[in-house]
C-alpha cells in the first residue's frame, strides 16, 4: 500500500508540475500579446509577386483586427540588401530602433545573419502554433545545412519544379542530361535565370548535384582547396549547354517570373519554380495557359524551407512574434497553400491537426498543374550555405558580361 501511495503521489506531483508549466507558458504568451497591441511591425519581404503581396495584405488585416498590430509590408527586391542594412545598423551601434522587425529569409542570408549575431532568439519553438510544425522534415531544423536552433520560424515549404506547355512540348526532359539534349533539339528555346537570382543559383546547384560524383560533399562547408575539383563537372556541363540557350547563353532572363512570361508567349519552352503550385496558381490568375504542366527530375530535385526571422534590434519583438505565430496557424497556412490565394505549401504536419483544421487543407483545389506527393519524387538536400557565394562568383567569372 505504501508503494502504491508513493507512486500515486509522484504521479500527482508530475501532473501538478505539468499544469503549472502550461499555465506559466499561457501567462507568458498573454503578457506578450498585451505588449504587442498597438505595435507596428515592418515586415521586409520579397515583393515581386502580386499573389504574395495580396496574401500578406490579408494577414495584415487579420492581425490588426485580432491583436491590434499594424503590419506594414516593405517590398524588397534583394533580401541580401536588407541583411546588409541590418549589419550596418549593428556596426553603427544601433541596438534598438532597427528598421526591420520581421524578415522573410533562408539560406545564405540566414547564415550571414546568424554568424554576425543579427538575430533575436531563440523564439520560434516557443510560439504556440509551433506544435503543429512537421519537424520530421530535415529542412525545418537545418536551413541550407545551418542549424536553425529556434532563430527563425518556418513559414513555407519549397521544392524545385520545372514548367512546360503541354500544347508545345510532348515530353519534357527529366534530368540535366536530358535537358542538354532537349536544348540541342530546340536551340534558343531554353534558359535559366541569371545568377545570383535565387532560382538562377538554384539551377546551378541542381546541375552540380546531378553531374558530380560525390554529392554528399556539398553538405559540408565550402573549402577553396577542393572547389575546382568538386565543381568541374558543372562548368563542363554549362560549357556544353550555353551555346544552345536563349541568346546563346550570352544573356539570361532576370528572374523566374520573366521566364514564365516567356513561357506564356512561347519564346521559351520551359520555365522553373521553387513552388510546386506555381503553375496552377498562375493558370488561375490568367498568367499562364491552361495547358502548362509541372514536372521534376527523375533523381530528385532540391527542396528547402523558407522562414521568418526577427532582427536583434527590432523595437517590436513582441508584435513580430505574434505575427509569426499567426502565420503558422492552420487557418493562415491553409489559405497560403491554396493556389487561388498564393499556393505556397504548408510547413504543418496535417496529422497533428484537429479534424476541422485538416478539413481546411482537404478542401483545397490544387489544380491540374500540381503534382501529387508521389509524383514530386525524391527530395535533394540543399548544399551547405557557404557554397552559394563561391558558385555565384565562379559563374560570374566564367559567364558574366
Amino acid at each position: 500500500m505504501r508503494g502504491m501511495w508513493r507512486s500515486g503521489l509522484s504521479l500527482l506531483v508530475m501532473l501538478v508540475t505539468l499544469c503549472a508549466a502550461i499555465s506559466v507558458q499561457a501567462e507568458d504568451w498573454n503578457t506578450l500579446l498585451r505588449h504587442a497591441r498597438g505595435e507596428t511591425v515592418y515586415f521586409n519581404a520579397w515583393g515581386g509577386s502580386p499573389r504574395v503581396n495580396d496574401y500578406i495584405g490579408w494577414a495584415a488585416a487579420e492581425v490588426k483586427s485580432r491583436y491590434g498590430i499594424n503590419l506594414k509590408l516593405v517590398k524588397v527586391a534583394d533580401t541580401s540588401a536588407v541583411v546588409g542594412r541590418i549589419l550596418a545598423e549593428k556596426a553603427a551601434g544601433r541596438e534598438k530602433q532597427g528598421s526591420v522587425d520581421l524578415l522573410w529569409v533562408n539560406g545564405e542570408n540566414f547564415r550571414t545573419l546568424k554568424q554576425n549575431g543579427l538575430l533575436f532568439g531563440p523564439f520560434s519553438t516557443s510560439l504556440p502554433n509551433y506544435e503543429w510544425v512537421d519537424r520530421s522534415k530535415p529542412s525545418v531544423s537545418h536551413d541550407f545545412a545551418i542549424p536553425v536552433e529556434g532563430m527563425e520560424s518556418p513559414w513555407g515549404m519549397a521544392q524545385l519544379v520545372f514548367l512546360y506547355d503541354s500544347a508545345r512540348v510532348e515530353q519534357p526532359p527529366h534530368s540535366m542530361e536530358a535537358l542538354l539534349a532537349f536544348a540541342r533539339e530546340h536551340p534558343g528555346r531554353v534558359s535559366y535565370p541569371l545568377p545570383p537570382a535565387f532560382l538562377g543559383t538554384t539551377f546551378l546547384k541542381q546541375a552540380l548535384l546531378e553531374t558530380m560524383k560525390r554529392p554528399m560533399r556539398l553538405l559540408q562547408p565550402y573549402d577553396e582547396a577542393d572547389f575546382a575539383e568538386v565543381t568541374a563537372p558543372l562548368w563542363d556541363y554549362l560549357d556544353q549547354l550555353h551555346p544552345y540557350l536563349w541568346h546563346q547563353g550570352k544573356d539570361f532572363p532576370a528572374s523566374a517570373e520573366v521566364m514564365n512570361h516567356m513561357l506564356d508567349s512561347g519564346e521559351l519552352l520551359l520555365s522553373i519554380s521553387f513552388n510546386p503550385n506555381e503553375a496552377s496558381a498562375a493558370i488561375l490568375a490568367g498568367q499562364l495557359p491552361g495547358s502548362v504542366r509541372t514536372y521534376v527530375h527523375d533523381k530528385g530535385t532540391l527542396a528547402n524551407t523558407h522562414f521568418l526571422a526577427i532582427p536583434f534590434n527590432s523595437n517590436h519583438k513582441a508584435a513580430a512574434q505574434v505575427v509569426a505565430n499567426f502565420l503558422l496557424s492552420p487557418e493562415a497556412q491553409a489559405r497560403k497553400e491554396d493556389p487561388s490565394f498564393w499556393g505556397d505549401p504548408t510547413v504543418l504536419d496535417l496529422k497533428l491537426l484537429s479534424a476541422e483544421d485538416q478539413a481546411r487543407f482537404q478542401a483545397i483545389q490544387h489544380g491540374p498543374a500540381t503534382l501529387t506527393a508521389e509524383e514530386m519524387g525524391h527530395v535533394l538536400a540543399e548544399p551547405h550555405a557557404s557554397w552559394v557565394p563561391a558558385l555565384e562568383q565562379e559563374w560570374q567569372r566564367r559567364y558574366g558580361h
